[in-house]
């Protein structure tokens, strides 16, 4: 059975950049909906081209000036990761009018993209990132998504709060739109084929993967730590692989939009603070099955529930920036001596702590990690907030409070 569309949050900001730049481009991981989000948004007289097609990219790579010329403009050019070389062509193409809107590009790879495109068409593109469905656009309310601002956040109308077993049902399910037009299509069935699809075509594209089973064992591991610090050897014995093949195979899933990497918060102090990023997997979804979370309830009563709810956290927060164009400056601390917040949102000049629990009554104590803070000079601590699985936003006192995760 197939649903309708889902609106997206971000074909606002894919208007707005096309009106300002002659390109736009869209990058993200394979299947988040790029395409389809580009398909629904293109303008009249402008053609649509995808380098899946063998023969459009045989084309492309024999000549990218011809093939551009062939195809005119407006276009849009759907997995343009495989032919990089016709950036460097879009470049002569605009130009020669400086008109905006002449190409749409989407592409997989979205670091080796993104750096191509700057060093290509510098002050002639605009850049965006999407990743699989907000639980805001699987709600219906894509188009009306605000990024979390904490000042405002508790001034607007938000959607519903549910109850912890709806919330590990949405963690479980994740965002990957196609299990959301085709109800029937199983996480099983799903992810089998994607996972397939990502190691043949993306993974092999961006390194030599020799034994393909090592690699999984290697995914897997990572998404059993989705929410943890970074250690190389860990994932290098789970792999049965060298230190530098874990971290080059990391910076697979990054490039290719599988993790995010989240940096520790860091002040040029005497202060001992933790110095190795995080790790997030950029899907719950896909994470809870790679780990073998058979269920919601499963997922709920496991012992990845809390970082789980973290990686959900974590994607819902970025989320709620990236797809209105904005890139959230997000960090998370922890001291020498273990106190922890699980992010630090920076916002002109203020730092807000942002604390996720499993719990529906936290405590003001659940926060006070954030006291020990060192601050960069003008900076100003705000007060902090438990993001949380109650269903109402409850007082803690000194201007703290607890957020229900599932209104973010």
């Amino acid at each position: 059975m197939m649903n309708k569309d889902i609106a997206r949050t971000m074909a606002a900001k894919v208007q707005e950049l096309s009106r300002n730049f002659p390109c736009v481009m869209v990058t993200g991981a394979r299947q988040v909906g790029k395409s389809t989000l580009l398909r629904s948004l293109l303008p009249e007289g402008m053609r649509y081209v995808t380098l899946d097609d063998e023969r459009a990219l045989a084309r492309a790579q024999e000549d990218p000036i011809g093939f551009l010329e062939e195809c005119g403009s407006p276009l849009c050019i759907d997995e343009v990761q495989y032919e990089p070389r016709l950036l460097r062509a879009i470049k002569l193409r605009v130009d020669e009018t400086g008109d905006s809107g002449q190409y749409w590009l989407t592409g997989s790879q979205r670091f080796h993209l993104m750096k191509g495109a700057c060093e290509s068409l510098a002050g002639r593109i605009g850049l965006v990132e999407l990743y699989s469905l907000s639980q805001s656009e699987v709600a219906g309310r894509g188009g009306s998504a605000e990024p979390f601002y904490p000042e405002e956040i508790k001034k607007r109308l938000s959607a519903p709060a549910c109850d912890i077993s709806e919330l590990y049902e949405r963690i479980w399910r994740g965002g990957y739109p196609r299990l959301y037009r085709y109800a029937d299509t199983t996480q099983e069935d799903y992810f089998s084929a994607y996972l397939h699809t990502y190691i043949t075509r993306d993974v092999r594209a961006l390194t030599q993967v020799g034994d393909t089973s090592a690699f999984m064992r290697f995914m897997r591991s990572v998404a059993a730590r989705s929410g943890q610090q970074l250690v190389y050897a860990d994932l290098a014995r789970d792999a049965d692989v060298s230190p530098n093949t874990a971290k080059n195979w990391l910076s697979v899933l990054e490039t290719s939009g599988i993790v995010d990497i989240l940096p520790p918060y860091y002040v040029n102090t005497s202060k001992r603070l933790a110095k190795s990023p995080k790790v997030y997997f950029a899907d719950t979804g896909f994470c809870s099955w790679l780990g073998g979370w058979d269920t919601p309830r499963s997922l709920m009563y496991g012992a990845m529930a809390g970082p789980m709810l973290e990686t959900w956290v974590y994607g819902q927060l970025r989320r709620s920036f990236v797809n209105r164009g904005i890139r959230p400056r997000l960090s998370y601390y922890r001291s020498g001596n273990g106190a922890e917040i699980d992010f630090v949102l920076e916002m002109n000049g203020k730092l807000y702590p942002l604390e996720v629990k499993r719990s529906s009554s936290p405590k003001l104590t659940d926060l006070r990690a954030a006291e020990t803070m060192p601050l960069p000079p003008g900076a100003e601590l705000q007060p902090g907030m438990v993001l949380c699985t109650a269903t109402e936003i409850l007082p803690l006192g000194k201007g703290c409070y607890a957020y229900p995760a599932s209104m973010i």
